[in-house]
């Protein structure tokens, strides 16, 4: 379903990854869309790309960990209009065990992730209030409705901004504002080159086995190969379809961890943390989530 462009939608995060598709994809389908990036120096590749195609986007500076550069943008993008759809995707990533993460590093992640998402929020649900609709679809993670190990401050992240999502679903659809989570599970994107200083992994630590198993979920994610796009156009129908749904899973992994994990105990998820053989793990992962390890 396009929109005119007279609809305008800001989507954070969009050097690379799932907001540079995302970006383009809201413009091939019709909206005015204004794309945040922090480093203005890695606009080149979307402001191409949209060029060539002759959309309607223009790449704002945006770091959703500074309030006056967000208000600054959303004042540029709200312009005589106001912002119909906030698309939060700005995030950064990590993995390490708990005890290896020094809480600046828990501190940094939530930065982006959950507080820069809510300072977004803020920036534009007064005008979405007032003017009685908008969206606003959060770019969370299948980690942020299945606690993950190795992962802690990424997954405790998304799980603060699904339950902020769920939450003001119910505070605004009096106002006729739409919010949706969309929960990727394994994508092709250079999230762990861009979170290099908070990705660590040591064969000599005494938590080797469960880097090991965290890592192998997700080179079997990466082998399965969902692109970016595949999360844009969710985004799209999320936004758009009459037919409501909060949740919007991305991927196979993630159908299969989110249809799989309500269907065992707590103690049977915790039990994949035993001394087990890689033939034991594989094959619980497989019976719980129907995904071969």
């Amino acid at each position: 379903m396009s929109q005119p462009s007279s609809h305008v939608a800001v989507v954070t995060g969009t050097s690379s990854g799932i907001g540079f598709a995302t970006a383009l994809h809201l413009a091939r389908n019709g909206y005015r869309v204004f794309a945040g990036m922090r480093n203005l120096e890695k606009a080149a590749p979307l402001v191409d790309a949209a060029r060539s195609e002759g959309l309607a986007l223009e790449v704002i500076e945006l770091d959703v960990t500074s309030a006056p550069s967000i208000e600054r943008a959303f004042a540029l993008a709200a312009g005589a209009t106001g912002v119909d759809v906030l698309v939060n995707n700005a995030g950064i990533g990590g993995a390490a065990p708990l005890e290896l993460v020094p809480e600046a590093e828990h501190r940094q992640i939530f930065e982006t992730n959950y507080f820069g998402a809510i300072r977004c929020i803020q920036a534009v649900l007064p005008g979405m209030r007032e003017r009685r609709r908008g969206t606003i679809a959060n770019v969370t993670s299948t980690v942020g409705r299945i606690a993950t190990a190795n992962q802690i401050p990424y997954s405790a992240s998304k799980f603060a901004l699904e339950c902020a999502g769920e939450a003001l679903a119910l505070e605004v659809r009096r106002f006729g504002v739409r919010v949706v989570n969309i929960e990727p599970g394994v994508i092709l994107t250079n999230i762990f080159e861009n979170s290099a200083a908070t990705t660590r992994y040591d064969k000599t630590s005494p938590y080797q086995p469960i880097m090991r198993r965290n890592g192998k979920i997700y080179a079997t994610g990466f082998r399965a190969g969902v692109q970016p796009q595949a999360v844009a156009e969710t985004i799209l129908e999320a936004i758009t379809t009459p037919d409501y749904r909060l949740r919007w899973p991305v991927g196979a992994d993630a159908i299969g961890f989110e249809t799989g994990r309500p269907k065992i105990s707590d103690e049977q998820w915790v039990a994949m943390g035993d001394d087990l053989s890689d033939e034991d793990y594989n094959r619980r992962f497989f019976e719980y989530f129907g995904i071969r390890l």
